[in-house]
């Protein structure tokens, strides 16, 4: 039996007939940037996530990069100022910050979750740190209640990087409602995926909002005066359209995910494969990624394959041994998160897939 690591076009042949009509509404309406498809979204995602204002933006990327150009330009930060984000994320969350020409202060995950936790936070906050960027990897929220207290107490900015967490939450209280802002991406294989590229920032400040707003559009707050310089960074109407059907399906996606996730936590017992940790609650995790450790990650993969099952790694190159950052950040000796980078690796999980297909991944998980 095969069993593929994603199958994108299963995941959105299920809404086929809504994302068609949602297209055909763009096609007709004759209006193809900023119109009324980017407003409805915004305002539905923002009630989804619990959060004053959401902004969309071309990818995830730039809501990050925009969030922190924002509070540049509000004068709450500048060149230099430091940023802690942990160690071990994709390369997303660091090029967002050296894009600002502000510092990466790289930190250590929380050996179980692999998450950003507070007491390796606050060992490295140093005068010169102004902004904690929290991620929240492979759809479980970091340690924010005690992260957000932190930050509060030592005025710091909190910026979550909740790309892989689309309704991840603890207490009730999601992804993208913690901090002073958060950026979501919507890359086609995200819990919310587009059918394209696609992003959107979250805040409770309005006038961060506003000026985000104004940055993803060459900076203007109104047509042909530019306040300040922007870039082209907009959501588009089309991917908003078909975003807006999407996010109808989601919370059900989700408990799909968390029912294999519940699965493969029980079932593996294969003492080789070191599973996931669930902190806060099993329904408190959306599983964007199912990452488990084996210490020979090549021949287990290799093993898996050999019996149709495709696995991914979640990420093969630790972001201060890549060569874009070896002047800046190669010197580091970062020894869980390099350890992290050589042992993990990805099982499939999604909404689409047959219990045929997760009982077959997890008999070849527990074969020795």
């Amino acid at each position: 039996m095969n069993v593929p690591f994603l199958d994108l076009k299963a995941i959105n042949a299920r809404h086929a007939a809504e994302l068609k009509a949602a297209a055909a509404r763009v096609i007709d309406s004759g209006w193809y940037v900023l119109g009324d498809e980017v407003k409805a979204f915004e305002s539905e995602f923002a009630t989804w996530v619990g959060s004053p204002h959401c902004v969309g933006t071309s990818d995830g990327l730039s809501a990050l990069i925009l969030a922190l150009r924002g509070w540049k330009e509000l004068g709450l930060l500048k060149d230099g100022d430091g940023v802690a984000v942990p160690a071990n994320t994709y390369i997303a969350s660091i090029l967002a910050i050296t894009e600002n020409r502000l510092r990466p202060v790289l930190v250590e995950p929380d050996e179980e979750t692999f998450n950003l936790g507070a007491k390796k936070l606050a060992a490295v906050l140093t005068p010169d740190v102004k902004a904690v960027l929290a991620v929240h990897l492979y759809g479980q929220l970091a340690d924010m209640p005690a992260i957000a207290q932190l930050c509060r107490e030592r005025g710091l900015l909190l910026l979550e990087d909740a790309a892989q967490a689309h309704g991840a939450h603890i207490g009730g209280v999601k992804a993208g409602a913690w901090g002073d802002a958060a950026a979501f991406s919507f890359y086609p294989g995200k819990n919310l995926g587009a059918l394209g590229d696609a992003g959107a920032l979250t805040c409770k400040d309005a006038k961060l909002a506003e000026m985000v707003r104004a940055l993803r559009n060459y900076g203007s707050h109104e047509k042909y005066k530019n306040l300040v310089q922007g870039p082209n960074d907009r959501l588009d109407e089309l991917q908003a359209a078909l975003l807006r059907v999407k996010l109808k399906h989601i919370d059900a996606d989700n408990a799909r995910r968390r029912e294999i996730a519940a699965r493969y936590r029980r079932e593996i017992k294969n003492p080789a494969v070191c599973l996931p940790s669930v902190r806060a609650g099993e329904d408190s995790h959306v599983w964007h990624l199912f990452v488990v450790r084996v210490p020979d990650r090549a021949a287990f993969q290799q093993r898996l394959l050999d019996h149709g099952v495709h696995t991914s790694i979640h990420y093969p190159i630790a972001p201060h041994h890549q060569q874009a950052y070896a002047q800046s950040l190669g010197h580091l000796k970062l020894p869980l998160t390099e350890a992290i980078h050589r042992e993990v690796v990805s099982l499939p999980i999604s909404p689409v897939m047959t219990d045929a297909q997760v009982e077959q991944l997890i008999k070849v998980a527990n074969l020795a």
